[in-house]
């Protein structure tokens, strides 16, 4: 008889030895460990209050799935920056492959780019101002060439501050070319402020808000070739109803088909671009919000075929199903405190979460709300709190940070780490 079926035989005779045999292997073979989740992190390009201190970025930790749950929401690290008062404005929407974000500081005029490749423990890679005589950086996008694209508000020739435009950056923050905003008989409210990028149509798409105030309110919208950044075309939005919708031009989105084009305005329209390959570009209102003492509709997001955005009137973040973009349908909105305006909003990688910043009663607060990307649903993420808190989100009115200080927290710009496995 062979091994094998001397094996076997035995095993035929004795079934209850073999089940006794592997009850005890099971009782002292210790259970497999659960897997360890990917670190998590949330960084918020924070003014301090304080103007005494310096501004600074800070780390939280979000990582879902921890075995100790206490870890979610807390306080990582923070990184001061150099200077006062830089006035931290708007970082990348998106957490860059390359682990370098850049934010601007626009009060100062001063960019920083944050080396994020070691995503607990940020760094300085580099700081840059006026580049090109274009100043006040507002928006930074990557290009598909690698390169980024800064949205410049202004420029400066003869003594005189003069419409911004497109400028484009190596990751190093240095000018490869740059592009004016320039345009006849457009009026003089040209000071370039968003920008969203088609690389299907080889288009670019800005608007053209005045942060500084110093002109008159833009319904302008600007075309260029992506290609080689010149300027096509200068177009205004149309009003509606209420007879200011296409004021203040805000935010472009490219949707998910990868040609089409939502933008939004501070005055709570939604324009749908038509023609951005033709001689003719325009704009079309397909969607309007309230406004409320003054506030403005702010910054969107797009989710697959689902339009979220921030309507301080209902001090609410909104989702729209935008499946048919020329008629958005509003599917879901999570309403925060009554003094809540809402401005800022990112999304998580996995398109689960949103964080938000804002103004009045959350200007030292931030906050993350759950989001349902199949159903387009909004919810509070009750669970993002410190210990003790009555109410939901991460308070920068009452900490002593890690780089020395306690002076209060003014959070804007936000965004979640990827980890290296998701490039």
């Amino acid at each position: 008889m062979t091994r094998f079926a001397r094996h076997f035989a035995l095993v035929r005779a004795a079934p209850l030895a073999l089940a006794s045999l592997a009850a005890l292997v099971a009782c002292s073979t210790p259970p497999p460990e659960a897997a360890v989740p990917a670190p998590q992190y949330l960084y918020l390009w924070t003014a301090s209050a304080d103007t005494t201190q310096p501004d600074f970025l800070a780390v939280l930790d979000v990582t879902e799935g921890a075995g100790d749950s206490t870890r979610y929401g807390t306080l990582v690290t923070t990184l001061p920056v150099p200077g006062l008062r830089n006035g931290p404005h708007h970082t990348e929407h998106e957490f860059p492959a390359d682990g370098r974000l850049f934010a601007n500081g626009f009060a100062s005029g001063r960019s920083v780019v944050f080396d994020l490749t070691d995503r607990a423990q940020p760094r300085i890679a580099a700081q840059f101002g006026d580049l090109a005589g274009y100043t006040h950086p507002h928006s930074f996008l990557r290009m598909p060439n690698g390169h980024v694209l800064a949205t410049y508000q202004s420029r400066h020739a003869s003594g005189q501050a003069l419409p911004g435009g497109l400028v484009e950056l190596t990751t190093a923050g240095e000018v490869v070319r740059s592009s004016a905003a320039d345009t006849p008989g457009a009026g003089p409210g040209l000071r370039v402020y968003s920008a969203g990028i088609v690389p299907a149509l080889d288009r670019i798409v800005t608007t053209t808000t005045d942060m500084h105030d110093d002109t008159p309110a833009s319904r302008n919208v600007q075309l260029w070739r992506l290609s080689d950044l010149p300027l096509l075309k200068t177009f205004p939005l149309p009003d509606g109803p209420a007879g200011d919708e296409g004021l203040y031009t805000a935010e472009p989105r490219l949707l998910a088909d990868g040609k089409t084009v939502l933008v939004s305005t501070f005055s709570c329209g939604l324009y749908l671009m038509e023609g951005l390959d033709s001689d003719a570009p325009s704009g079309r209102l397909v969607a309007s919000f309230p406004q409320k003492d003054g506030t403005s509709c702010a910054i969107p997001v797009i989710s697959g075929h689902y339009y979220l955005v921030t309507v301080p009137a209902w001090s609410a973040v909104v989702s729209l199903d935008i499946s048919d973009p020329a008629a958005p349908r509003e599917v879901s909105r999570v309403t925060l405190g009554p003094d809540d305006v809402p401005h800022w909003i990112a999304i998580s990688p996995d398109q689960r979460r949103v964080v938000v910043t804002g103004y009045a009663g959350m200007q030292h607060r931030v906050v993350i709300a759950r989001f349902d990307s199949t159903t387009g649903q909004l919810a509070i993420d009750e669970r993002f709190r410190e210990a003790g808190a009555t109410e939901p989100g991460f308070r920068m009115d009452d900490k002593s940070w890690p780089h020395g200080g306690s002076g209060k927290g003014v959070p804007h710009g936000a965004v979640f780490s990827r980890s290296p496995a998701e490039h």
